[in-house]
């Protein structure tokens, strides 16, 4: 006879939930806390935490890919270039609403993922890594070069903040909790799609490829769908630094914006809830932080970069695992 154990998918579904531990909920408090004391402070802060709640949103998207799916891009910047672009020439020479804008930006990003995407993810490992990095070197080059476009170095200036149906948010404390409240729908729609039963599939896949192509998972539409859905999050990443900063230009969606986001990913944890958030808010701080010892502040940075990837090499989210108690081992 079979138990009810095995037949029935509620408790698989269930177990598959992964919920917050209490250091994990600290860390979300703190950060939050900090929020709350940047909006009452204001100033340089306010802009500080504005950009450290975009890159979150990039960040979501980028644990997605890398986080639950395992796999490597180094080129989700171009992406964020196609929405910050897109949402810049639309409001500024089309005269569209921001939202608008930034809801086509994303439909453009994610066709050009799905394009890209088909035939790139079918590399592995280092070769994977690099035709990403390849795409955001190309996307970069074009920015630049494609100045009857994107206006080259000059940039775009002049683009309305955030904002529908004629109501524009223009006060900078009102951009930070509208930033938070986008934040926090897109840390939702993330954590639904990683507890059902695609994200279960994702997770399978970091896993093995093998192992969930044997269970029945169709690993290369899987990747597919979690690349188109990473650029989808960068590409309102992108669109939201254009609303909020008022201009744009190419060293915006540089390369270095692949670094900032992976040290973010790492510093957070790659595949925890809360990584992107935490990771995206600390690495803001930290140049801040270090802003006062001058010119070894690139040098302080570094260093303690350094240490938490070898103190806390899954990110600052799993530190909680070292003030639990071992469980004896059973006889």
């Amino acid at each position: 006879m079979t138990s009810p154990s095995t037949t029935s998918p509620e408790p698989a579904a269930r177990t598959a939930r992964v919920s917050l531990d209490r250091f994990q909920i600290g860390l979300l408090v703190l950060c939050g806390l900090l929020t709350v004391g940047a909006l009452i402070y204001g100033g340089y802060l306010l802009t500080v935490f504005q950009l450290a709640m975009i890159y979150g949103v990039f960040c979501i998207g980028l644990n997605f890919f890398m986080g639950y799916t395992g796999q490597a891009s180094f080129g989700q910047n171009a992406f964020a270039c196609i929405g910050g672009y897109g949402s810049a020439i639309l409001c500024v020479q089309y005269g569209w609403e921001p939202a608008l804008a930034m809801i086509v930006s994303m439909v453009v990003a994610g066709v050009a993922a799905l394009l890209i995407g088909y035939p790139t993810l079918r590399l592995r490992g280092h070769y994977l890594a690099m035709a990403t990095f390849s795409l955001g070197l190309i996307t970069y080059d074009i920015s630049i070069h494609w100045t009857s476009l994107t206006q080259g170095y000059m940039g775009y200036s002049g683009i309305p903040p955030l904002g529908i149906a004629g109501f524009e948010i223009e006060n900078e404390r009102w951009k930070l909790v509208a930033l938070v409240v986008l934040l926090g729908f897109a840390f939702w729609i993330s954590q639904r799609m990683r507890d059902s039963r695609f994200g279960r599939g994702l997770r399978a896949i970091s896993g093995s490829e093998n192992g969930a192509a044997a269970l029945g998972i169709r690993v290369p539409r899987f990747k597919l769908i979690a690349f188109v859905i990473a650029a989808l999050y960068a590409s309102a990443a992108g669109s939201l630094f254009a609303h909020t900063v008022g201009f744009i230009s190419p060293e915006v969606f540089g390369p270095q914006m692949s670094i900032i986001t992976f040290t973010m990913l790492y510093v957070g944890g790659v595949g925890t809830m809360i990584g992107p958030i935490v990771g995206a808010i600390v690495a803001s701080l930290l140049p801040e932080i270090f802003r006062s010892v001058g010119k070894f502040q690139d040098i302080a940075y570094a260093v303690v970069l350094l240490g938490m990837l070898i103190y806390a090499p899954k990110g600052l989210s799993s530190l909680g695992k070292l003030f639990r108690p071992r469980k004896r081992e059973e006889a």
